[in-house]
């Protein structure tokens, strides 16, 4: 069956309205992930709800952070100057098409072993911004992911907003692939590291492609905390990341390469920002 009903909405709240009235509607917005299951007769949704008329694809300063509407495509991102991290995650996402069309929100719903924007914010404690006909409500991105393909989200609720605090300290990322650009993930690595003179105060460390969605490798950020970055730190939380990553086997990699990769990889992106040849 093909899509029977488009809807357009030219705002925010109109869209909310909608949703409200139809909760079981698909919603997409740049369409790069849909599109092609729908085309393929994979996906069949009697009613679609786009979102690029909603007012949704700005980039704004706010307090300390930068605030980026959902609907913010990742050529957008290759052009704000506010978090580096942020514009080489997307510069390394997909080919020029799929970032003209892909939007930040969007990556966030995409499965592994793409999303290497939503591995970038993960590491910068993003925020969502998620609206629905009763109110809103703001969920930090590391308590967004409750599974495989499935999110928070309630009923009705639409994702508006990520929230990114700029970042201090440094900031460091990598994307292992088969090629140097335009290809899938084998292992995507974000990292953010605050000091306290010599010592690490804060450290986030994200994967990507190696779990059933954007993961924090908390037992590595534990190793590094309250310690200098130096080789026993860089091994310890290299081999942490590793052990504590879920990769699986597909047509890019086997579980056993991911693994391995995740180890290389976290190293080689602390040595990056130990001022280390890498």
């Amino acid at each position: 069956m093909t899509v029977q009903t488009y809807l357009l909405p030219q705002s925010l709240d109109e869209a909310v309205k909608l949703l409200a009235d139809d909760a079981s509607m698909l919603v997409m917005s740049g369409g790069t992930i849909t599109m092609p299951l729908i085309n393929d007769g994979i996906s069949a949704p009697e009613k679609v709800m786009g979102l690029r008329q909603t007012g949704l694809d700005y980039m704004q300063r706010v307090n300390g952070s930068l605030n980026i509407g959902a609907t913010a495509t990742l050529t957008q991102m290759l052009g704000q100057t506010d978090i580096a991290m942020l514009s080489e995650a997307a510069h390394k996402t997909g080919s020029w098409t799929i970032r003209n069309m892909g939007t930040v929100g969007g990556n966030l719903f995409v499965p592994p072993p793409a999303g290497d924007l939503a591995t970038a914010l993960l590491a910068l404690d993003a925020e969502v911004r998620l609206v629905s006909a009763a109110g809103e409500r703001t969920v930090p991105l590391a308590d967004f992911y409750t599974g495989f393909l499935t999110t928070v989200l309630e009923p009705g609720e639409l994702l508006a907003e990520i929230i990114v605090p700029v970042p201090t300290g440094q900031t460091a990322f990598i994307k292992y692939g088969r090629k140097l650009s335009n290809t899938p993930a084998i292992v995507t690595v974000a990292v953010h590291l605050v000091w306290d003179g010599d010592v690490i105060s804060s450290a986030r460390i994200a994967l990507g492609a190696v779990g059933p969605h954007p993961i924090r490798a908390k037992g590595a950020e534990a190793v590094l905390e309250a310690s200098a970055l130096n080789e026993t730190a860089i091994e310890a939380a290299a081999t942490a990341a590793a052990a504590e990553s879920e990769p699986f086997t597909d047509a890019i990699a086997s579980e056993w390469y991911r693994r391995r990769m995740v180890k290389v990889h976290v190293g080689r992106t602390l040595k990056q920002l130990a001022g280390e040849e890498v």
